[in-house]
């Protein structure tokens, strides 16, 4: 595998979610295609519930990309079919954190996510 700058990111942030927020390795799925709307989309990270529900998605950038309101639109558009309860947006230099809001159709910032708790 060659190792990209978005893949450094995302290989990165997978050892952020397990070493500092204490998600196990079994509940983190990286780059996975799935189906949407009939379309078939990719994801960097997904972290799932240990019943099997989606407790993050995660969309990584390589650092030369700037993270804008649309990668947020555009993440959030894409989680309203998987219904995860938090969002994260890295390019390895800055990183976004979001709970949904589905009675409301938003999101709000957060400064941290959740540790991994049972």
């Amino acid at each position: 595998m060659i190792l990209t700058p978005e893949e450094w990111v995302r290989q990165h942030c997978v050892k952020f979610l397990q070493n500092e927020k204490n998600y196990p390795q079994s509940l983190i799925n990286v780059e996975k295609q799935l189906k949407i709307a009939g379309l078939t989309k990719r994801y960097d990270i997904v972290v799932f519930e240990p019943e099997g529900g989606i407790k993050i998605i995660v969309e990584c950038k390589a650092p030369s990309i700037k993270i804008s309101q649309d990668t947020f639109d555009q993440i959030a558009r894409y989680n309203m079919t998987l219904k995860a309860e938090f969002l994260m947006l890295t390019n390895g230099l800055e990183h976004f954190f979001c709970q949904m809001d589905y009675e409301n159709e938003n999101y709000i910032f957060l400064k941290e996510l959740p540790e991994y708790s049972r």
